[in-house]
């Protein structure tokens, strides 16, 4: 996965690929998505909680990005362009299955708490560090959904990917100023919860992740076999992350490490809402050369 809103990216190549879509080029449609879709869906996971939203949210997305590429006047940046069109939907589409599912910290800790912490012993330790590692992402997941979608958002893109604020004054149409205020904001308000209630940064708040998962599995909630966020880590979102913008080293913190820690996906199926947009007539006519 390639990150586009690092300073490796090319206006010079998505201008030229763009030149061709228009000219009816699905080979160069085809490229153009693939070189957003990755990192779009990855987004869009940390945004929904959960990978099938993630997936029909980067399908409208795309989309949406689709239908008006004929808009791009070349008179600015592509990638400002296609991004803004990304955070708009982000947070303007319709409400999520994650979202409902947590409403407020307050709320995570009530169903957190409701959860049996189940004795283990050492055997038992060592045989769910996959399944906890599962349960530890699932949690820090379900906090960022605590957020509001716009605080949501810019942690993901700011902390996380850690994206020039600059930049992300650009995608949410702020100042560079406000966009550092509102990280600010979403860093506080997920930092002192995890300083509160999670052992993950805080040791001498208890750990309770391998316990609750014992108890999931045995509810039937967690499936060891069918794991969703910690899935083969040959990738993590740090190999996509850039120190180099005016975020002071000291700003990036262990709250900040173990969210980029997370896995991310990268080997979609072949078979992909990429080739359905790109074999369907109606998506092509927005392509067709002039006469």
């Amino acid at each position: 996965m390639k990150n586009p809103l690092s300073s490796h990216y090319s206006e010079e190549e998505h201008r030229k690929l763009i030149k061709e879509c228009l000219d009816g080029s699905r080979d160069s449609l085809d490229r153009l998505v693939r070189l957003h879709q990755p990192f779009i869906y990855n987004v869009a996971w940390k945004m929904a909680h959960n990978p099938n939203d993630a997936m029909d949210l980067t399908q409208e997305v795309l989309i949406k990005v689709i239908t008006k590429l004929s808009q791009f006047k070349f008179n600015s940046s592509f990638r400002t362009w296609l991004y803004r069109i990304v955070v708009n939907e982000f947070l303007q589409s319709k409400r999520r299955q994650g979202e409902a599912r947590f409403t407020s910290f307050d709320d995570m800790i009530k169903q957190l708490d409701a959860i049996p912490n189940a004795e283990l012993n050492k055997e038992e330790e060592i045989e769910l560090q996959e399944v906890s590692r599962e349960m530890q992402i699932r949690c820090m997941s379900g906090m960022l959904m605590c957020l509001n979608r716009e605080q949501r958002l810019i942690y993901i893109l700011g902390d996380t990917f850690g994206i020039d604020h600059k930049l992300g004054a650009d995608l949410f149409n702020t100042s560079p100023q406000n966009f550092r205020v509102k990280l600010h904001r979403a860093r506080k308000d997920l930092y002192n919860y995890m300083d509160d209630k999670c052992g993950l940064v805080k040791k001498s708040n208890p750990c309770r992740c391998p316990k609750k998962a014992k108890s999931l599995i045995k509810m039937g909630v967690l499936d060891k076999e069918n794991l969703q966020y910690n899935i083969s880590y040959k990738h993590r979102i740090a190999q996509y992350v850039e120190e180099e913008h005016e975020k002071v080293k000291s700003e990036i913190s262990e709250y900040t490490d173990l969210y980029r820690g997370h896995a991310t996906k990268e080997d979609f199926d072949k078979d992909t809402f990429i080739e359905q947009i790109v074999a369907d007539k109606i998506f092509m006519n927005y392509f067709k050369p002039p006469n």
